[in-house]
């Protein structure tokens, strides 16, 4: 039966995951380099729109009506044409159907938008709005089925893995498709001469803390019901984004540095991305050793993608959503808990093995999935256009050459 109260928290929970696309932004311009902070919004700024209107023309029906082979839905909810008002969704009775499509949109918006952190400042626009226009089609939409969807091959109804709020779906899809296009990118002009030059702290900050809070609604929300479950989440995800972001800081100290506030605010994305797979099902205690250990596994993942095998993902998209992502989703496997949510079974600490099995082979499938979806979708844009700015774009900065505006009038185009 449809609850009132249940249906108002998951529409405020869409709400909060919507303000983390934004909020995306703000973190990637500010890391960026002052040339390219409006491409860097603009690349989150277009998924709002474009995303929305394919989740409620047929983003949604794939995701999450009919099944074939456990893989993808069907298009019988085009336009969300059968859903009532007032009709409880087949996820969950208690709220209506279309509270369900609000909030699983959100997480259809914010995922492509962290791809967009790979490729920062050497991507055509045009080249990465038909690129993220593919990728919601040939990988996102299948694999919110396979993991979340009514027979899905990857979730309860087949494999049996288990993820909360979208370890595999939104964190390691995004991470692994943003190192495939640095693979078929290649580093940006000059890669080989200049330091990684962070244009505007507290627009970090800021990114960061609209991220923070949108997180609440991203893992607390997918309990989809105002109970205890939510609650859990919602300390789970404090307790193991605290652990990210110390860890991050000690390290600093502990290789003679000075603690940044860049790095704090790394390792919490680190933290929430690593809890987010297992927030509803592992004990709060647990959650506090996955976000330290988030830490110094993102760090360095990332040192290993940047330094030694010389990627340039621009931004740390797969350097903490692909790697913590992953990371999240193994200590799942160990920390699994059925007595805080029966849907999942005992992990490692407690004696079972089928749960961490079942983790380990979701995490492989969905890193498959990504990476040759990605390959299709590279090879269907290149068949439109060619991917990369051309030199003299990339030099000068995306902002004036791909969109024509400057977020600061007074510069020079130099930095």
């Amino acid at each position: 039966m449809v609850n009132s109260g249940d249906t108002a928290f998951v529409l405020v929970s869409a709400a909060l995951v919507f303000i983390m696309t934004p909020g995306l932004g703000f973190f990637y311009g500010g890391l960026g380099r002052r040339k390219n902070v409006v491409n860097n919004m603009m690349a989150c700024v277009f998924i709002l729109g474009t995303g929305m209107m394919m989740w409620v023309l047929f983003g949604y029906s794939l995701a999450f009506t009919g099944n074939s082979l456990g893989i993808i839905g069907s298009l019988q909810d085009v336009g969300l044409r059968t859903l009532g008002m007032n009709d409880p969704s087949p996820y969950a009775d208690n709220i209506t159907g279309l509270s369900f499509v609000a909030f699983q949109m959100m997480f259809a918006l914010i995922t492509p938008a962290i791809i967009t952190g790979a490729v920062s400042g050497r991507m055509k626009f045009g080249a990465l709005f038909l690129f993220i226009v593919f990728w919601s089609i040939i990988v996102y939409y299948p694999l919110a089925h396979m993991v979340w969807g009514q027979g899905g091959i990857l979730g309860g109804d087949g494999l049996g893995s288990i993820d909360f709020a979208g370890g595999n779906v939104v964190h390691i899809s995004s991470g692994v498709s943003g190192l495939v296009l640095c693979l078929v990118l290649g580093r940006r002009e000059g890669y080989e001469h200049f330091s990684y030059r962070i244009h505007n702290v507290p627009f970090v900050v800021l990114g960061m803390s609209l991220l923070w809070f949108g997180w609440y609604g991203f893992n607390a929300g997918s309990a989809l019901a105002a109970n205890g479950l939510a609650a859990h989440a919602f300390m789970t995800t404090s307790a193991a984004t605290a652990g990210g972001l110390l860890s991050w800081m000690l390290i600093d100290v502990l290789r003679g540095r000075k603690p940044s506030c860049i790095s704090a605010c790394t390792g919490v994305v680190a933290g929430l991305v690593a809890i987010t797979p297992g927030a509803g099902f592992i004990p709060i205690w647990a959650s506090v050793i996955v976000g330290l250990s988030a830490g110094p596994v993102c760090y360095y993942g990332i040192q290993l993608v940047k330094r030694t095998m010389k990627i340039d993902d621009a931004l740390d998209a797969f350097g903490c959503h692909g790697i913590g992502g992953i990371w999240g989703g193994i200590m799942t496997g160990v920390f699994a808990n059925p007595a805080i949510n029966d849907v999942a079974t005992d992990g490692l600490v407690y004696g079972g093995f089928r749960q961490f099995g079942a983790q380990i082979v979701a995490i492989l499938a969905s890193v498959a999935v990504a990476a040759v979806g990605s390959l299709i979708c590279i090879g269907l844009v290149k068949a439109f256009t060619s991917l990369r700015a051309p030199k003299r774009d990339e030099l000068v900065g995306l902002d004036v050459t791909q969109h024509g505006e400057n977020a600061y009038p007074s510069f020079n185009g130099l930095d």
